[in-house]
Parts: structure tokens; C-alpha cells; sequence
């Protein structure tokens, strides 16, 4: 038997026939059959006792910081505490050396010491010296009107009689006049001797002295703000010169975060129906594994740049969002500002 006509003999054994290919195909379109009715089976039972869990509410602690400020201006001469050091209120933070502060007490204390002793001098009147002289003056003057008086008094006689000119007697009368005033001059000044400074010039110098003080006041005032103090329990967060740095007037020295952690949370409206101001939040800090409750204190909406946009066209609204702050109810240890905050609905 040639090649040829073995060739054609085992391509006939070896074809597929017809019912071999029809049994394949079936097997496959069964088996895809089979795996849809599985998904949809599988995909009605999700649909039917499957549940969708609530949207998850995520917020984080928070906390007020202060930042600690003077109105000296100088150079940091001490810090007394570091970042991350808890504080109570009263605790000296740190202290601000000023020179030129320094000075103005200085030029304040002496102005203070001018004006007072201006002011005991006022006080104390006239020097005891200075009203026996005038007192002395008083009884020359004294003696000169007695003596120019009987000289005038006989020449007037004398002049009666003929004996001396009106001249002589004009000129003792005179004498007399002059010695008369220059008595009265004299007990004026003794008078005011006395009498001591006027009533203004007390109330002048009692004002300086007070104007002074305020002065003293004024730059104690100042020098206060050299020890900066803690103005409440809290935690150092930042501290921003070193030691030796200068600093300007009202520039923050330090930052201070105080004890009073609370949460906040981003809200839809939609959310809002059981909560307001006073009510009672369930909440679960993932980084403490603490479930806990917080009570709401603040609620205010955020404006329309925090709407959620409806997704559908019609039958449906855009929502608002509202910022809500809740405060733990009772203190919870670690819970720091930034941590997640978990709202249970």
C-alpha cells in the first residue's frame, strides 16, 4: 500500500465527529448558565438580607491654644519650661530682660523723689529764720513810725509857733508817711511768712507728686509683663525664641494648649434631627479602643461652600453642613488633639 493512501486513512480515524463537538458545546453553555444563575442568586440574597450600615461620622479632638505674649519689648533672659511640659495656671513661663525699662523706672523713681520733696518743703511753710527776720523788720518799721511821728508832731508845734519853716514841717511829714508805709510792707511780709506757700502752690505740689507715682505705676505696669505667667492649665506646645533672642512688643513667645479637649464633627443636615445643643453623644476613639460620651455644646452651619450636592436631579436637594463641637463628660485620659473620633448613630 502506497504512503499516500495510509496518510488518508489516518486523517479519516482521527476527525471529530459530529455528535462529539454537539456534546462539548452543550457542557459548556450548561456551565455558563449554571455560574449566572449562581451570581444572581448570589446577588438577589445580597440585595435581600444584606444590610447597608450607617454613614460613618468621623471627627477629631480639638483644643484651644493661646499663644503667649508681653507688651516688653527686650531680649529672653530665662526660660523656665520646655515643649511638651504641662503647666498649671500661676507657673512662671519665662522672663524678658529690658534695659530701657529698666531705665524709665529709674528716671520715674527719681522724678517721684523731686516731687515729693518739693512737696514736704510746701508743707513744712516758711523756715523759722525767715519769719524772725521779717518780725524784726515789723518792729524797725515800728520804731522808725514812732520816731518820725513825735519829729513830725514837734515841728508841726514849732511851725504853729513861727519857729520853723512850712518847709521843715512838709519834710517831717513826709518822713512820717514814708515810715508808716514801709511798717506796713514790713508786717505784710511778716504776715506771709507765717502763712506759709499759697493754697495753689500746695495743690501744685501735691499734684506732682501724684502725677510722678502714676509714672512709677505706669512702668511697673510694663515690667510686670518681664515674668510671663500661665494663664491656665495646659500643655506647651511650641516655643518660638531661644534664650537671648530679642523680642518686639506683643510677639508670641510661646504657645499654650489648654485643658479643655473636646470633638468635632462635620454633620450633613440630614443628621441632625436628634442632635442639638445639650444632647448626648455616643462616640469610640479608635486610638485609646475607647467607647465614651460627649455632650454637644456648638452647632453652627458652615455655609453653602460645604454643601453635599444632590446626585440627583429632580426629587432630591442639596444638604448643608453643619460643624458640631460635643465635650467628654468626664475627662479622658490621653485623648490629645488630632485623634479620630468616631460618632456612633
Amino acid at each position: 500500500m502506497s504512503t499516500e493512501k495510509l496518510n488518508e486513512i489516518s486523517n479519516e480515524n482521527s476527525a471529530p465527529t459530529p455528535d462529539s463537538v454537539s456534546a462539548k458545546d452543550k457542557t459548556l453553555v450548561i456551565s455558563i448558565i449554571f455560574i449566572a444563575v449562581v451570581l444572581t442568586c448570589m446577588a438577589l440574597a445580597g440585595f435581600l438580607f444584606i444590610k447597608q450600615g450607617p454613614d460613618t461620622i468621623q471627627g477629631q479632638g480639638e483644643a484651644t491654644e493661646i499663644r503667649i505674649s508681653g507688651k516688653l519689648p527686650g531680649r529672653v533672659a530665662d526660660l523656665y519650661v520646655e515643649e511638651g511640659q504641662h503647666v498649671t495656671a500661676g507657673d512662671t513661663l519665662c522672663r524678658i530682660h529690658s534695659s530701657l525699662a529698666d531705665a524709665k523706672m529709674d528716671q520715674a523713681q527719681a522724678m517721684e523723689q523731686v516731687a515729693s520733696a518739693a512737696n514736704r518743703k510746701v508743707d513744712a511753710g516758711t523756715r523759722i529764720q525767715i519769719i524772725e527776720s521779717a518780725a524784726d523788720m515789723v518792729q524797725q518799721a515800728q520804731a522808725a513810725v514812732d520816731i518820725t511821728r513825735k519829729t513830725y508832731e514837734r515841728l508841726d508845734n514849732l511851725f504853729r509857733e513861727g519857729v520853723v519853716s512850712e518847709q521843715k514841717r512838709d519834710e517831717a511829714k513826709a518822713a512820717y508817711d514814708a515810715a508808716v508805709a514801709a511798717h506796713s510792707a514790713a508786717k505784710s511780709q511778716y504776715e506771709l511768712a507765717k502763712s506759709g506757700a499759697q493754697k495753689e502752690d500746695k495743690e501744685a505740689a501735691s499734684a506732682m507728686v501724684r502725677a510722678s507715682r502714676a509714672g512709677i505705676k505706669e512702668v511697673n505696669a510694663v515690667l510686670e509683663d518681664q515674668y510671663l505667667i500661665a494663664p491656665y492649665d495646659g500643655v506647651i506646645t511650641v516655643i518660638y525664641p531661644n534664650v537671648s533672642e530679642l523680642v518686639s512688643l506683643g510677639s508670641p513667645i510661646m504657645t499654650l494648649q489648654r485643658d479643655d479637649h473636646w470633638a468635632v464633627f462635620n454633620v450633613r443636615e440630614t443628621k441632625l434631627k436628634d442632635i442639638k445643643n445639650g444632647s448626648t453623644l455616643k462616640v469610640y476613639i479608635p486610638a485609646l479602643d475607647v467607647n465614651t460620651e460627649m455632650t454637644v455644646f456648638y452647632i453652627k452651619d458652615l455655609g453653602t461652600y460645604a454643601n453635599w450636592q444632590a446626585t440627583k436631579s429632580t426629587g432630591d436637594f442639596d444638604a448643608r453642613t453643619f460643624q458640631i463641637k460635643a465635650r467628654p463628660a468626664k475627662p479622658i485620659e490621653n485623648f490629645r488633639p488630632g485623634m479620630s473620633v468616631i460618632l456612633k448613630q
